[in-house]
């Protein structure tokens, strides 16, 4: 089940980056891999793009956005590629998709069997300008900008409903992670018979308000009634004035008078066919709710601002970890996770703390992270201690000592599995201990000389071993 996400790509090349020119065309391709417009990465093949195929990659995203099509990642492009955007792809690969996308609106595939559907909220966010009411509200007239236009009709129920909304922050039990401000804004299910179909959420990072103008925050409301057009089974249009559009476009101004445009009629009406007598509902047409927004734009909410995201293009890592068969890049107190593809999970960092929840509240930089081959806890090590973490959440007791691994140094530069003999190595300035973690006991005969690992560059940072069976080595702002 693929979700619709809203996001703000900052766009970011490979880790070696090193022209300017490389770098931009390495944030293009990204983007394009990304909604649709490119194939996405073989990782058996590792088949590169040809120019051609590049160039009218480019001119079709381009012809989307409706801008000038020049097949080059000119500056207007790219200023379109960082706006805040939903992620579901354009271009979702098929050719049933590619045909009716010469209608404008373009249709996911899956509809509700059912005309009744209910809604509710399973949580909201801790710390919110917005009340509770007020959000309740605003997500309930933007069910109705759909029913107002199909044969659909949306109830507020109290428990076991069609459509769950919630709050949530970073890994929030979907496998889709939020990223903290700045991110990832909202995703949505298609409809469909998954537990999950239809459900939204929403990023309880960042700073919702509702009818206000200017980058102090992101319409609660504009956002809801995009992501509510993916719940009813619309994906993206190209139509410039569309709310379906890829792109957020900032307030929609009066919940109560918006009208959808007619590019997203057309569309909700070839899922749904057309709603019987039209009719003007009033505020009050769901006799379960009773809505409750103010008639004035609401005051800003305290904003919080963007993290200053660091450029993994530029950055010296501070570790590096395999973890789940999945790659972890760790800077100061943010984190990159590139999938057994090659694929990252988010283009933005996200917050340590706000995944592994136990590392210390005013973390500066982890030292180095290793999975563990005998229980496959995932251990920290920062300074002279370590954490032992059962997935995201830390076990009693710790922190504790890095002397309990028969260490006799304040800190460790990086630690590594050897799939090989299944043995822990930690290294240190010149030196490296091998552990063997089933006995919980350092070898005999360790310390030795790290120059005893023939390639091993100076300046070590860190050490994983790859799904393949090859190390990644971290050193000097390289991975090699």
């Amino acid at each position: 089940m693929r979700p619709a996400f809203w996001i703000l790509p900052v766009l970011v090349g490979c880790a070696r980056c090193l022209e300017p020119a490389a770098q931009e065309i390495s944030k293009g391709v990204d983007w394009l891999n990304r909604y649709g417009y490119l194939p996405p990465p073989d990782p058996i093949s590792a088949q590169l793009q040809t120019l051609e195929a590049l160039t009218d990659a480019i001119k079709s995203m381009q012809r989307f956005a409706g801008i000038r099509e020049t097949g080059v990642l000119d500056e207007e492009t790219l200023g379109v590629m960082r706006r805040p955007r939903c992620s579901l792809p354009d271009i979702i690969g098929t050719s049933e998709i590619m045909r009716r996308r010469r209608k404008r609106y373009a249709l996911a595939g899956s509809v509700w069997k059912k005309h009744i559907l209910t809604w509710r909220v399973s949580t909201y966010p801790r710390q919110q300008g917005l009340e509770r009411n007020t959000i309740d509200s605003l997500l309930h007239i933007a069910f109705r900008v759909w029913s107002r236009v199909s044969p659909l009709k949306f109830q507020w129920v109290s428990e076991g409903a069609d459509i769950v909304i919630e709050f949530g922050r970073s890994h929030h039990g979907d496998g889709y992670p939020f990223d903290g401000p700045g991110g990832t804004l909202a995703h949505a299910f298609f409809p469909g018979d998954h537990p999950v179909s239809g459900d939204t959420h929403f990023d309880e990072d960042e700073t919702w308000t509702y009818w206000t103008q200017g980058d102090q925050g992101t319409d609660l409301f504009a956002v809801a009634v995009h992501e509510f057009g993916h719940v009813i089974g619309l994906a993206h249009s190209s139509a410039g004035q569309s709310i379906m559009r890829p792109y957020y476009e900032g307030s929609l101004g009066n919940a109560n008078d918006y009208q959808l445009p007619q590019d997203d009629v057309h569309g909700v009406e070839q899922l749904y066919g057309r709603k019987n007598q039209p009719t003007e509902e009033s505020p009050k047409d769901d006799p379960s709710f009773d809505p409750n927004i103010p008639e004035v734009p609401f005051p800003n909410p305290s904003y919080k601002p963007s993290p200053d995201f660091p450029d993994r293009c530029s950055v010296r890592f501070d570790a590096v970890a395999n973890i789940r068969g999945e790659a972890f890049f760790f800077k100061d107190h943010f984190f990159w996770r590139m999938q057994r593809a090659g694929n990252l999970v988010s283009l933005n960092a996200a917050l340590i703390n706000n995944f592994w929840q136990g590392l210390p509240a005013d973390l500066k930089k982890i030292d180095s992270v290793y999975e563990r081959l005998t229980d496959n806890k995932i251990v920290f090590f920062i300074g002279a201690q370590y954490w032992v973490f059962t997935n995201t959440a830390v076990e009693r007791d710790y922190p504790r000592r890095i002397s309990d691994f028969g260490l006799s140094v304040d800190s460790v530069d990086a630690v590594f599995v050897w799939a090989h003999n299944g043995k822990t190595y930690f290294f240190k300035g010149d030196r490296f201990w091998r552990y063997d973690e089933r006995r919980r006991k350092m070898d005999t005969g360790y310390p030795k000389k790290v120059s005893l690992w023939e390639g091993i560059p100076p300046g070590l940072d860190d050490i994983m071993g790859w799904n393949d069976g090859a190390r990644v080595l971290e050193n000097e702002g390289r991975t090699n």
